[in-house]
């Protein structure tokens, strides 16, 4: 699997976390600038932790450095909306709603043909895996351990995509699984996995491991489509 990205330590992270929320929630709005003095001062941090934080934002496109001008806040059609922070940032901003919807979308578009794909071409063992991580969410759902099943949840998905066989979509790992922490984290949905959607990961992973990509697609896509009514 892909690593997702890692969390800048200490001071870093902090100020990154802090000013991404502001961007993303719009308390610091498009077209606004900040400066490298003023960062330092309402952080309390060097001259290299403020450059450093900058840098991470100009990488993601919500901020662009300009000499005179200082450092600008871009429109959100110049952020990059895949990456994961961004996501993240999103879900817990007022414009939670436009991002849950874009990601359901998107995750319709998608993961229903990595099911597909995935029952083409998962080795053995990985739809092993895929099976024996439905029999777990299985078992931390009806336990009631919701956050183990968070963690299988996102394991399941992402090794979806990873059996697909696709490089694009093996890239979008961290993208769902910042869709899936959030949404549990929000309480969107049932706050206990409903019988039929643990059933419907199993029935996925089964399709895969017997070779029945039609089957995986339409299984897939009723899981998701039912995950998504449960939050509207």
């Amino acid at each position: 699997m892909t690593e997702r990205p890692r969390p800048l330590p200490g001071l870093h992270d902090q100020v990154l976390d802090s000013l991404g929320k502001d961007i993303c929630s719009g308390v610091r709005a498009p077209g606004s600038t900040l400066t490298l003095e003023e960062l330092e001062r309402t952080h309390g941090v060097s001259r290299s932790v403020a450059r450093e934080t900058v840098r991470v934002l100009e990488s993601m496109q919500l901020v662009v450095s300009r000499r005179r001008v200082g450092i600008k806040v871009l429109d959100p059609d110049q952020w990059n909306l895949f990456e994961p922070r961004i996501i993240r940032w999103r879900m817990q901003s007022p414009q939670r709603p436009e991002q849950l919807a874009a990601l359901v979308g998107l995750r319709l578009a998608v993961e229903p043909e990595s099911a597909r794909l995935a029952a083409l071409n998962a080795t053995p063992g990985q739809a092993a895996e895929l099976v024996a991580l439905a029999g777990r969410m299985w078992a931390a759902g009806e336990e009631g351990n919701l956050q183990a099943f968070l963690e299988l949840d996102v394991q399941y998905h992402a090794l979806m995509l990873e059996c697909s066989g696709n490089p694009m979509f093996v890239q979008l790992q961290g993208l769902i699984s910042e869709f899936l922490e959030g949404w549990h984290a929000g309480g969107l949905g049932p706050g206990h996995p409903h019988p039929v959607a643990l059933q419907l990961h199993a029935e996925v992973a089964t399709a895969v491991q017997r070779r029945e990509p039609e089957a995986a697609f339409t299984t897939m896509r009723n899981l998701l489509t039912r995950s998504a009514d449960e939050a509207s």
